[in-house]
């Protein structure tokens, strides 16, 4: 058995836990790689909204295992007020979640240090959502991190040198706070992490495998906030490409199987950073509306734009894509026409290919195609789709040499068509 990757390859946004929902039936474990509770994965079915921030998002299903993998960082409180809501909505999580041992802890130190960073950037601030994720990454890659089978191991210790350390980064930076109250609650956050199964998630994974067991790896954000791909220094602090899933979970390249990208049928980005397509006009406005683009974490408007195929090129290339997942198709259906920006003008030359900076002298190349102007959030089967989508579909296909499996024409996980899925 191998496993399958599912991960985004816009900006983030793309609707990945939908898609992760409406596949898990197909697996046995569902495993979260890398990233943490900036993420937020937004399901909807039968008639209720939920957003998970850490856990993944096969924990719906209640048959299938989910496990939080090493990759991941983990704030105890978060973590803990996420699992708290889903147990009062029924989910036996105590059951069906493990939780990598390996998996970094974010302290409350952390989010005070992302906070003092953003203001030392000024103007040329990332626009992180404060969360202590960058901080906890510095720390895992400089090794100083705390991680959760910490907990078990002269756990005191090790969380007052690693918050002595923060201080006295603070303090440098003429920061002088008061965790005390956060601390506290964070402390009741590590004893709820103690009532999971604390597991070493690359042991867990490959004895799944070997046991003929299907295993299917969520990644978060999306690929070109990649920390070594993506528009550098706006960016995540993780790999949210494929090779993620390998470090985030233990798993041997040559154990990957499909990998199921998933885009918007436009494009999106929260934060700062250079964004090609974006729109600034009604258009962008009225996508935005449609669409419902606020984050799911932090309720901030998201920029829109137009596709970008350049972008989708070079991501597709860098996973390794199998087959590609198309969400919020429906948003486009009232629009006359639609743009695709297939190439870059970079200082005068056109390029099809993703140069290495995109923060000036970018102009997009676009193509114009005829809209469908047509409802489809009502639609069950792609028989039903207008001549002008089914064109459109064709036109992405061709451009980006990979088939697309799933449409997604509305939020609900039925609202979901499969076409020649593997």
């Amino acid at each position: 058995m191998k496993v399958d990757v599912l991960l985004g390859l816009q900006w983030g946004d793309e609707g990945k836990g939908k898609v992760v929902d409406v596949l898990t039936p197909r697996y046995n474990v569902v495993a979260r790689f890398q990233g943490g509770p900036n993420a937020g994965h937004t399901l909807e079915f039968e008639g209720q909204h939920y957003v998970l921030r850490s856990i993944p998002s096969g924990i719906f299903q209640h048959n299938q295992v989910n496990v939080i993998g090493n990759g991941v960082v983990l704030d105890p409180v978060l973590f803990m007020e996420e699992a708290t809501d889903l147990e009062k909505s029924g989910v036996d999580i105590k059951k069906i979640l493990k939780i990598s041992r390996k998996a970094h802890l974010i302290m409350p130190t952390h989010r005070v240090l992302d906070a003092a960073n953003e203001r030392l950037k000024g103007d040329g601030k990332i626009g992180t959502t404060g969360k202590g994720i960058g901080p906890t990454y510095t720390d895992k890659i400089s090794r100083n991190g705390l991680r959760v089978g910490d907990i078990d191991n002269n756990f005191n210790e090790k969380y007052l040198t690693a918050k002595n350390r923060h201080l006295a980064l603070l303090k440098a930076l003429g920061e002088s706070p008061d965790v005390s109250e956060l601390e506290a609650r964070w402390m009741q956050g590590i004893d709820f992490i103690k009532q999971f199964d604390i597991i070493d998630s690359e042991f867990y994974i490959n004895k799944q495998l070997a046991a003929g067991k299907s295993v299917l790896c969520e990644g978060a954000q999306g690929s070109m906030l990649d920390v070594d791909f993506g528009s550098y220094p706006f960016v995540t602090s993780s790999s949210t490409v494929c090779a993620g899933a390998c470090t985030g979970l233990g798993v041997a390249p040559s154990k990957v199987g499909e990998v199921f990208g998933i885009f918007k049928a436009y494009c999106t980005r929260v934060g700062s950073g250079p964004f090609p397509t974006e729109l600034f006009d009604e258009t962008g406005a009225e996508i935005r509306r449609i669409g419902h683009e606020y984050g799911a974490v932090t309720g901030r408007e998201r920029r829109c734009g137009w596709i970008d195929l350049v972008a989708l090129r070079y991501t597709i290339m860098l996973n390794g894509v199998t087959q590609l997942i198309m969400m919020k198709s429906d948003v486009l259906d009232g629009f006359e026409t639609i743009k695709a920006c297939d190439a870059y003008e970079v200082n005068g030359l056109v390029t099809r290919d993703f140069p290495y900076s995109i923060e000036e002298g970018i102009t997009p190349v676009y193509t114009e195609i005829k809209g469908w102007n047509t409802p489809m959030s009502h639609l069950t089967s792609e028989d039903q789709f207008p001549q002008e989508f089914k064109d459109y579909i064709a036109f992405l296909e061709e451009k980006l040499g990979v088939p697309i499996t799933i449409v997604s024409v509305g939020p609900d996980r039925e609202q979901t068509i499969i076409r020649n899925m593997k």
